[in-house]
Order: structure tokens, then C-alpha cells, then sequence
């Protein structure tokens, strides 16, 4: 590496096996490695975007912290959730996706050296922007079972200490499909408000949960109201992808300096995407909408559960994927992901460098393959490694 801060961050990856995948271009391959997903993104946030490329108010850098279109309904989607009033105007900014919201508020909070609380296993592109920010993660480890995956509340709280500036939450985390509920907050907000930390939930999948339950947010605790910066994104739960909107949502001190990072990293977002993404959050059958997708994703989770019931994998809670432990089978990760490839045309991610337990599990997506496809997972993994 050119520069140290680069030494301790690898690859997530994802990029490579996808365009290994890409190179091959076989229609036959199950493309399990990446969060994309084939269920349609809402109809009223394609039709506006349509309607915007002719706008020339979309054709442009201002206002840099987002249309008041966007900052009204996203601070409107999270208060319904939180329970909670937030002010467009001083307590939320656009972000050109969730990733972006998540590194400007490191940025905006972490001093280099400082510890962010993180679950094992967790996003390596979370765990790397920690990094990047000059953060040093500590990792609190899920445990892991055939039917859940879970965390001590206790034991999560107890990671906080004196060199802390954030905990770092996602739910229902990627790639495992934790899901975190009200005695994680609970514990957690006597552990932030004793070392004065702040709780940065990552709310990209929030109502994807297989449970039938509403989010628990951490902000209705009336402990963390204070202390939470919600970090939201319009890529899983309304399917907009591409069109890279993002924000975040918190007390309006804290946002003035997100905001400062935000000006000098990215700048803005994507002027034609804004007001898609806020006619999507407003739209009166917006639950409804992320409710019917997220069945079709339970749907395709539950096929992959069936097909590979004689594997070690780990049921998830919710979210886009789930991991397979590949050390019952005596492989690495990376030596299934090769098999599977060349042998089953399965392409998955090895979770290598995906903290500290990534070396023992292989990540596979299920929100972006068919039902019918999936079906032949099974007779793919038997004919990779029998």
C-alpha cells in the first residue's frame, strides 16, 4: 500500500466474484454474491424519476444538503419508526447512499483511535470505514445456532468503555439477519451515556424482518433519543439501487457537522433521484409495499433453508442473505467459493476479511434469484463438494 491508512482495510470481495461472474456470462449461473435484487422498485419512484430527467431544478448541485422534499419525508419515515419529531431543517442531510451517511457521520465523530462497537460478523464495508476513519473496531461476537443467530445485550453493553465514540448497529445486520430488539438498546443506553458515545444504526433493512414484528429503533429509547444518528437508505427496502439516496437523521448539532463532512466528501446526490425517493417513502402504501417484498425475500430464504437443510447454515432473522459455516464441511470459505463456481456455477462470497469471524463463513444472497432457480441449489452444492 501506498499510504498506512489503507494497510488494515481489504477487499470485500464481492467485486471480484461478481465480475469473475460477469466475465463468464452464463445465464445459467446463480448469482448469489451481491446485494442486488430482481423485485421491482416502486411504481411511483419510477414514474417521477421519469418526470425529473425533463426538470431542470434535478439538474443540479443545490441544495447541497438534500431537496426539502427528501429531508421532509425521511424525517418523517424515521420518526414514525422512533416514535420521534425530527426537523428537516436542522436535523437531517442527504446522502448519496447509506454507505456515504455511514462514513460522514464516522467521520463527523470519530477521533483517530477511538474504539467503534461492532457485531462479529458485520459488513466488511462497515468495518473498513471505521478504519478509514481512523477508528479501531471492537468486534462483540454473535453467537451462532442452526435456527438464529443472537448477542448478549450485556455483553454488547459491556464493550463500551473509555475510548468508545460510537456503537455502530445494524438490524437486521448484514450478512448474518441478527436482529437486534429493545434489551440491546436498553443496555446500551446506560453503557453510551456513561462514556459518552453515540449509537450510529445503520437502518437499511429495518423493516425487512422475518418475524412479522415492526423496527425496534433505538432512538424510542428515551436514553439513546439523544445519542442516536440513524443512517437510512432507499437501496434495500424500496429496491432503488441505483439511483444512490441516502440520509441521516439525528440531533441537530451533531447533523451541522455531517453536514461540514458531507460538503467535502461527495458533495451532494443524485439531483433525479431525490424526489423519487421521497414520493416512495410518502406513498400511502409504502409499508404495504416494502411488506410484499420482503414476503417474496422470506419466500426465497426459506427455499435456500430447504435446499441446504443438510448443510451448516444459519437461519437469519431478516436482511438479503445468510451464511453458510464452511468449517463442519473442512473447507475455507474461499475454497467453497471456488468449487461452487467452477463446479455448480454458483457464485457466492467468501467472507474473508469480514472481521473476525469472516474466515469461517461463505455469504450468500437470496434477493436477487428466483424461487424456480433456487431450486437447484441443492444439486449445485452436491455437485461442487458431493
Amino acid at each position: 500500500m501506498t499510504v498506512s491508512r489503507l494497510r488494515d482495510i481489504p477487499g470485500i470481495g464481492v467485486d471480484v466474484v461478481g465480475d469473475a461472474a460477469d466475465a463468464v456470462a452464463d445465464p445459467d449461473f446463480l448469482r448469489l454474491e451481491n446485494l442486488d435484487t430482481d423485485v421491482r422498485p416502486p411504481t411511483v419512484a419510477v414514474t417521477s424519476t421519469r418526470a425529473a430527467i425533463d426538470d431542470d431544478a434535478a439538474n443540479s448541485y443545490l441544495p447541497f444538503q438534500g431537496h426539502r422534499s427528501l429531508r421532509s419525508a425521511a424525517t418523517a419515515h424515521v420518526g414514525r419508526i422512533a416514535g420521534r419529531r425530527f426537523d428537516p431543517g436542522t436535523e437531517c442531510v442527504s446522502v448519496a447512499g447509506g454507505l456515504n451517511g455511514i462514513f460522514n457521520t464516522l467521520l463527523a465523530t470519530v477521533e483517530p483511535g477511538q474504539e467503534v462497537v461492532l457485531v462479529d460478523p458485520i459488513y466488511a464495508g462497515l468495518v473498513n470505514r471505521v478504519r478509514l476513519a481512523g477508528g479501531v473496531p471492537r468486534f462483540v461476537p454473535a453467537r451462532a445456532t442452526p435456527d438464529s443467530w443472537s448477542v448478549d445485550p450485556q455483553r454488547l453493553a459491556s464493550a463500551v468503555g473509555p475510548d468508545t465514540a460510537a456503537v455502530l448497529m445494524m438490524g437486521p445486520a448484514m450478512p448474518s439477519g441478527l436482529v437486534l430488539d429493545t434489551q440491546h438498546w436498553s443496555a446500551l443506553s446506560d453503557a453510551c451515556e456513561r462514556h459518552n458515545a453515540w449509537l450510529i444504526y445503520d437502518a437499511a433493512m429495518e423493516r425487512i424482518r422475518f418475524d412479522g414484528r415492526r423496527p425496534s429503533h433505538p432512538a424510542a429509547h428515551d436514553g439513546l433519543a439523544g445519542r442516536t444518528i440513524t443512517v437510512g437508505s432507499a437501496s434495500k427496502e424500496l429496491r432503488l439501487i441505483g439511483w444512490r439516496v441516502g440520509w441521516v437523521v439525528g440531533p441537530a448539532d451533531i447533523l451541522a457537522d455531517i453536514k461540514l463532512v458531507g460538503l467535502t466528501n461527495v458533495v451532494c446526490q443524485v439531483g433525479l433521484a431525490q424526489g423519487a425517493v421521497a414520493a416512495a417513502l410518502d406513498a400511502p402504501g409504502a409499508d404495504a409495499d416494502v411488506a410484499a417484498a420482503t414476503r417474496e425475500w422470506q419466500r426465497r430464504c426459506d427455499t435456500i433453508l430447504n435446499q441446504l437443510s443438510d448443510y451448516p447454515i444459519i437461519r437469519p432473522h431478516g436482511g438479503w442473505s445468510l451464511l453458510v459455516d464452511t468449517r463442519p464441511l473442512g473447507l475455507t470459505p474461499t475454497a467453497l467459493a471456488r468449487l461452487l463456481f467452477d463446479r455448480g456455477k454458483v457464485a457466492a462470497t467468501a467472507m474473508d476479511g469480514w472481521g473476525p469471524s469472516g474466515e469461517h463463513y461463505l455469504r450468500i444472497v437470496f434477493a436477487n434469484e428466483p424461487v424456480e432457480r433456487l431450486t437447484s441449489l441443492a444439486d449445485r452444492f452436491r455437485q461442487a463438494i458431493g
